[in-house]
């Protein structure tokens, strides 16, 4: 059974995306809830205010049936139907700013976007490290309009939808053609205000989590005007993908348990390695799938610090290296 909505609007994706797709979604739906969250309802809520918020060059998504709607699960906030995209800045205190700045995509599996836990709460996290981030809330495959009708089809996704490929190559940009445009005009946005954002242009990377790394991933081998410094895979697929030999430093994070990609093996980590390009890579224990910013008692609470250290390792936190 096909992830998408079947509307007239959507395109289906390629297989391989579509069984991706089908993977995220099932994270998104809450399958490894935050231990400490014990209210898996999703409770619709007005659009919460969204200060500074910009809407990107690319455009509504064509044919439109649901609009954009939000609404409350474990404890965070997610948004759904969004058909136009915006990047939201989260600025460092002047007396702090290193110059680096981060583009975050959160996760949700291209249906819904995670937009407190893996994108609010992680741009405050870096604000506070003198990192500029951008929320990037990108458009999104349309679901159906009323709360009810989502949840029925999310939950027959569930029962007829296979276990996703965690192995096999090709275009990692496949069926998202709509986000990483709006990806690339993130980074446009960033570089083109840069001076009045106190950024260095040549020190803007992207994080990603969950679809977010997907994308992130995708952004980063397939759009050559992107050129992000350095990315952040937290928790997204590792298959293996050819890399090109200017690929950014790559982190990964992931725990051992994440019900999605655990035993999927490490393809992508691999494949950064047989090109020659850095690679960090922080396999946890414990932490299951989705941990993002939540409070938690495992060691995958620590990748936040492991992923500022290591951007500082590769220059980005300090003044510009000749």
């Amino acid at each position: 059974m096909s992830m998408m909505s079947r509307t007239r609007s959507v395109p289906r994706p390629p297989r391989r995306a579509a069984t991706l797709l089908a993977a995220f979604a099932i994270a998104a739906a809450g399958l490894s809830a935050p231990a400490c969250a014990q209210d898996d309802r999703m409770t619709p809520i007005a659009t919460p205010a969204q200060p500074g918020a910009i809407a990107l060059n690319t455009g509504p998504l064509p044919g439109v049936i649901a609009q954009e709607s939000w609404h409350r699960q474990y404890g965070s906030v997610f948004a759904r139907n969004v058909t136009v995209a915006t990047l939201t800045p989260f600025p460092p205190d002047r007396a702090r700013a290193t110059g680096a700045a981060v583009i975050v995509a959160p996760g949700g599996g291209f249906r819904t976007l995670s937009m407190e836990n893996e994108g609010w709460n992680v741009a405050r996290a870096l604000a506070a490290k003198g990192v500029a981030a951008f929320v990037l809330k990108y458009r999104l495959n349309q679901t159906p309009a009323d709360m009810a009708g989502f949840e029925e089809s999310m939950r027959r996704m569930f029962s007829g939808a296979p276990r996703a490929s965690r192995t096999s190559s090709g275009d990692p940009a496949a069926g998202l053609a709509a986000q990483v445009a709006d990806a690339r005009a993130a980074f446009a946005l960033v570089r083109a205000r840069a001076p009045q954002w106190n950024i260095d242009p040549d020190r803007i990377g992207m994080l990603g989590f969950s679809a977010g790394a997907m994308l992130t991933v995708a952004t980063a081998l397939s759009a050559s005007d992107a050129r992000p410094a350095f990315i952040g895979n937290i928790y997204g697929p590792l298959a293996p993908t050819a890399v090109r030999s200017d690929a950014p430093p790559l982190f990964v994070a992931l725990a051992a348990d994440d019900p999605l990609f655990g035993d999927g093996g490490f393809g992508l980590v691999e494949s950064w390695r047989r090109a020659r390009r850095p690679v960090e890579f922080h396999l946890y224990e414990q932490g299951g799938h989705g941990f993002g910013m939540y409070p938690k008692t495992t060691t995958s609470t620590g990748w936040f610090d492991a992923f500022v250290r290591w951007i500082g390792m590769h220059g980005h936190l300090g003044p510009a290296q000749p």
